[in-house]
């Protein structure tokens, strides 16, 4: 008799991550930092191979540590993970139930829907309005007893972002046993002065939790590393249940340098904000609708015309070595994501939209 799964498992899609670059080519289906990682990073990640036959510290102490001390925050109440993905799959098996209502945004990470749908718990969207998380919206779809509601600030894969004053009228409207999780995984990458710093909520609020990653800014997606800054009742439940060393050595002490490297972050702000309006604008003036971006990439539309649609753009730039990413499982047909890449690859992308329209 074959071994049967629980039920409602293999009704889940598993996540599909960017397509790999084949060799000469360029990938932009990740949001990658264009400018790798900091050369801080690099050389503590060598510097750990002497040390690999240790296991790594359990509690990521010195890594937690280094955040406190960058954030402004409390180390004990912050939690390392194997990315910010693996943090989203533990709050949903410490808190959901079979049959529970988990709330994201129509346009929200995948990753929230297989939180819940591991959990059994049932997935509810909050329409948007102009590609942006609506709050009105979310209040109302999350009134009916909401278990746990996630948005992403700003949003993946959308590039908007809604100010800290709504993300607190959100909280404050939200039943208070129902718990907010903000993801901040492109937090490092906004400017904006009306952003505010979404960590103050945790401790403005109750049942409210922030993840961030070391994927995006520090350019360490290789190495699976995110935190989370939560209040300590809920901290004590996770550690609970994650793995006793679910961050490995190399992470945490590349993890430790990247924290302190400042400069680099600064650069790949600098660098990103540059491309994001560079890229904005060009492709805008070939006719193409942009979503504002606070991110490290571009979200552009395409005509539902055959052959001038999203997938059309979509092969004619892999035929020239540009990958990026479509979004049709997000509900967005007709819209491919870009990633701000180097400064040559953002060039090439350009260049290569002018042809397509012209084709």
């Amino acid at each position: 008799m074959t071994l049967q799964p629980r039920p409602g498992l293999m009704d889940i899609k598993p996540y599909t991550p960017g397509a790999a670059a084949p060799d000469g080519a360029v990938k932009l289906s990740s949001n990658e930092n264009a400018l790798g990682c900091s050369p801080k990073a690099a050389e503590a990640f060598k510097s750990s191979a002497e040390h690999l036959h240790v296991y790594p510290d359990g509690g990521a102490s010195a890594l937690r540590d280094a955040i406190a001390k960058a954030e402004g925050i409390e180390a004990e109440r912050i939690v390392c993970g194997a990315g910010s993905d693996e943090l989203l799959q533990l709050i949903g098996r410490a808190y959901l139930d079979p049959g529970d209502t988990v709330v994201q945004t129509q346009y929200g990470f995948l990753v929230y829907r297989l939180v819940a749908m591991q959990s059994g718990a049932h997935i509810v969207s909050a329409p948007e309005s102009n590609y942006t998380a609506d709050i009105d919206s979310l209040l109302e779809t999350a009134k009916e007893g909401a278990k746990i509601v996630f948005i992403a600030n700003p949003n993946n894969p959308t590039g908007t972002w809604v100010p800290d004053s709504e993300i607190r009228r959100l909280r404050e409207g939200l039943p208070e046993d129902t718990l907010l999780v903000v993801d901040g995984a492109y937090a490092e990458f906004v400017k904006e002065p009306g952003y505010g710093n979404p960590l103050k909520l945790v401790d403005d609020y109750e049942n409210t939790m922030v993840t961030r990653t070391f994927s995006k800014i520090h350019g360490l997606a290789g190495l699976r590393l995110g935190w989370m800054y939560g209040p300590k009742d809920i901290v004590d439940v996770i550690h609970r249940v994650r793995g006793p060393f679910n961050v490995n050595l190399p992470a945490i002490e590349a993890g430790l340098a990247a924290i302190q490297d400042a400069a680099f972050v600064e650069d790949s702000v600098n660098h990103n904000e540059r491309w994001v309006g560079q890229m904005t604008q060009s492709i805008r003036a070939l006719g193409y609708e942009v979503t504002p971006s606070v991110c490290n990439f571009v979200l552009v539309h395409f005509p539902e015309t055959l052959g001038k649609d999203a997938m059309a753009a979509n092969a004619f730039l892999a035929e020239r070595g540009l990958i990026v990413r479509p979004v049709q499982p997000y509900g967005l047909p007709n819209a491919l994501r870009i990633s701000i890449g180097k400064d040559d690859d953002n060039r090439r992308v350009i260049e290569a939209l002018e042809a397509f329209a012209k084709a």
